[in-house]
């Protein structure tokens, strides 16, 4: 039977290493969905999830031994290591982006297509990510595609609730702004009518509202 994960703290913290492969059996998934979202790029995702792992390892004699979900414990290192990782991906998707005829084996067709049209919608979102102020961009993937909370956005951060309201807040409203702002007269190079570009998707994303 699993534990809690307040009583793995004390263990991790010691080192014991059982302990903490099941902390990784647990997260990698969701620490590696938060590192796709932040970096578009599927193997970039998985160097983020494996450096967050090995510096979670490293730092475990700073983990406080109480304190309930770890979840943002990691994702706070994901977040960072995420971010650091961003700065050489932008020409990679601008080149996936532009791939139009993908010569494929017959049988891998499907899949391959699926992919290619995951990594342009992964593109799109990229692409408004990169139109929001870094602070914003880390409490929207925190609160809206990772699942946390204020609270734990902010210890993931390690910054008061209230700043993570109020960057949510500006986030929120300037993915709205930047949706209204699309007009079909101003179609991206390469949309289709009728196409949601990067912003627009964002910003229809449903926002979980907290009154806590």
């Amino acid at each position: 039977m699993r534990e809690s994960e307040n009583e793995l703290r004390p263990r991790i913290r010691a080192g014991d290493r059982d302990a903490f492969a099941e902390l990784y059996e647990k997260h990698s998934g969701a620490v590696y969905r938060h590192a796709l979202w932040l970096t578009a790029d599927w193997a970039t995702a998985e160097d983020v999830m494996s450096e967050t792992f090995l510096t979670a390892w490293r730092a475990r004699e700073h983990l406080e031994p109480e304190g309930g979900p770890l979840t943002p414990w990691l994702l706070g290192i994901a977040t960072h290591k995420a971010e650091n990782a961003r700065r050489g991906i932008r020409r990679r998707l601008a080149f996936l982006g532009r791939q139009r005829q993908v010569p494929v084996v017959a049988d891998f067709a499907g899949e391959v297509a699926g992919r290619v049209d995951d990594a342009r919608r992964l593109q799109a979102v990229q692409g408004a990510l990169d139109r929001l102020r870094r602070h914003e961009r880390e409490v929207l993937t925190l609160c809206v595609w990772s699942g946390l909370d204020y609270q734990q956005t902010a210890d993931a951060l390690g910054i008061p609730v209230g700043t993570v309201r109020s960057r949510l807040s500006r986030a929120r409203a300037r993915l709205a702004r930047l949706a209204d702002e699309k007009t079909p007269s101003r179609t991206e190079p390469g949309t289709r009518h009728g196409e949601m570009t990067g912003e627009a998707a964002l910003a229809a994303l449903p926002m979980r509202e907290e009154t806590t």
